[in-house]
């Protein structure tokens, strides 16, 4: 799995990592410009853009 640096966002390190596109990130972010509270790896999972694995695996290489 792709190494994550400290500062790195979440989505950041999806588009690194091949994962998600620019465009689907900012979908996301546009959702949650839009008053959306939810995290965001919590609304691309409700998108279908992400598995739970991928943020298990992203909490854990940054180690939160």
């Amino acid at each position: 799995m792709e190494k994550i640096s400290s500062d790195e966002k979440i989505g950041e390190w999806l588009v690194r990592a091949g994962i998600m596109s620019k465009d689907d990130v900012k979908s996301v972010l546009e959702v949650q410009k839009e008053g959306n509270d939810s995290l965001f790896g919590i609304i691309a999972m409700e998108f279908g853009l992400i598995e739970p694995e991928v943020l298990i695996t992203f909490a854990e290489v940054k180690g939160l």
